[in-house]
């Protein structure tokens, strides 16, 4: 997958200095875990083509994509699966934005979605205010083509918002800077060239866009602010309603607010990293992010042979928070709001989980010594702080059931570095090795609480 964080330009827009600091603050380290919401037009159809995908190749990927919240772009490729199936099930008449009329969301379907991010463990949820097909879920000034104005009629932002602080959480938005496919003119995108290529880069979109993000900032305050792909270049340059403005307007807004870092500019505050794995601790913040399954948005083909369960997800929150990041796990509602139920097992073991371990993860940083800056196999470390006061070292088995740990050498004394390991419940010494022991071990991920000396 793309990383953003070194993708910057044109060369002569606005330089690095010309953005306000954009730093990651305590609240969001501490948080570990945020649920990320795609419901939209897409949720409608709700499909993408993955049920067989061994002949996928770089040629075709566009026309094969996997997620579902590109229906909007997939369906107008000649010959994709997503066209035949589209023009079977709904006509040749029948276009996307038709489906602007046919979402109608239950009534309570927002609050149910945030409960189910508040029992499984959630800090922050962060739904799509706007995806790549232009539609709004916000009741927007700035064009008709959104929930309010069709649809559902409704304003499902702010329905997220007071649902989200009610649960005492904090609110993110996903908008999607550079690509608005119902405010251009542009074929489909077949590439990834073409990703950053055939997108609206003039002052009136970057205006369109700016005038968006404000409406945001101003009725929502979110405490996360996250683009998506990038941003109209026009926007980059200096000038009132420039990309560094808008940031300066959000920090004024929300001192404590994150952003992330896709937005195409010399600027970013936590790193984003989508369907990717992590092999070392890193020294900047990062934020993981993918779906449960192989899509965003909900696609109703997806089984238990796409999607993460309970322990896979358990274990790649452990492993991505040990690793110095957060983990943003996707859920893709149904049109109705409903959670599929792989999804909805998946959270709702996590939080159960996160019940018993929660001291583990929440508020730690990464063990950042040399020695494990390639965690060791099956083992992952972070560090937190005690009841009293000093400082632990929580050794997380990622296969508890296998049994006892014995770590090499080079680990080992880097443990008994910190930890007084004879007066250490769990941990012991054979030789001058540390195993790890679990008594009774079983279930996804165990934990042993090193005390630091």
């Amino acid at each position: 997958m793309i990383s953003f964080d070194d993708r910057h330009g044109p060369e002569d827009a606005a330089p690095a200095t010309a953005y306000p600091r954009l730093s990651v603050p305590g609240w969001y380290r501490d948080a570990k875990l945020g649920v990320f919401v795609h419901w939209g037009l897409y949720s409608v159809p709700a499909w993408a083509d993955v049920l067989d995908r061994h002949d996928v190749t770089a040629e075709n990927a566009y026309a094969r994509h996997q997620y579902a919240e590109w229906y909007a772009n997939t369906v107008r490729i000649e010959g994709s699966p997503t066209r035949e199936r589209h023009e079977r099930l709904y006509g040749v008449g029948h276009s996307y934005e038709d489906f602007a009329d046919d979402w109608d969301p239950a009534a309570d379907a927002v609050p149910g979605i945030v409960d189910l991010a508040r029992r499984a463990g959630a800090r922050y949820v962060v739904p799509t205010t706007k995806h790549h097909d232009g539609f709004c879920l916000w009741d927007s000034a700035t064009t008709p083509f959104t929930a309010a104005h069709r649809g559902p009629g409704r304003d499902l932002i702010a329905e997220f918002a007071e649902a989200v602080r009610e649960a005492g959480l904090r609110l993110g938005l996903y908008y999607s800077g550079a690509h608005d496919w119902h405010a251009s003119e542009f074929p489909p995108l077949t590439s990834n060239d073409e990703l950053f290529a055939l997108r609206r880069n003039d002052e009136a979109f970057a205006g369109f866009a700016v005038s968006q993000l404000r409406e945001l900032i101003s009725r929502f305050a979110p405490d996360v602010l996250w683009n998506d792909i990038d941003w109209p270049d026009a926007g980059k340059y200096s000038g009132p309603d420039s990309l560094q403005e808008l940031f300066r307007g959000y920090l004024d807004a929300v001192p404590d607010g994150v952003v992330n870092d896709r937005w195409g500019v010399p600027a970013h505050g936590v790193l984003t990293r989508e369907y990717q794995d992590i092999e070392t601790v890193q020294d900047e913040v990062f934020e993981s992010t993918r779906g449960l399954g192989l899509s965003f948005g909900c696609n109703a083909d997806e089984s238990t042979d796409h999607a993460l369960d309970g322990t896979a997800l358990i274990r790649l929150l452990v492993d991505v928070v040990s690793k110095n990041g957060n983990l943003l796990i996707n859920v893709g509602p149904r049109a109705d709001g409903s959670i599929p139920e792989l999804q909805a097992r998946a959270l709702e073991e996590l939080g159960e989980w996160l019940g018993r371990h929660g001291t583990a993860i929440y508020g730690t940083r990464p063990w950042c010594h040399e020695a494990v800056r390639t965690p060791p196999p099956g083992v992952r470390f972070t560090l937190g702080a005690s009841a009293d006061g000093g400082e632990v070292l929580h050794a997380l088995l990622l296969y508890p059931a296998a049994g006892p740990v014995e770590l090499d050498l080079e680990v080992s004394a880097a443990i008994r570095e910190l930890v007084d390991v004879s007066a250490a419940e769990g941990a012991g010494l054979v030789g001058q090795r540390v195993v790890l022991t679990l008594a009774g071990a079983s279930g996804p991920v165990g934990t042993v609480a090193l005390p630091v000396r």
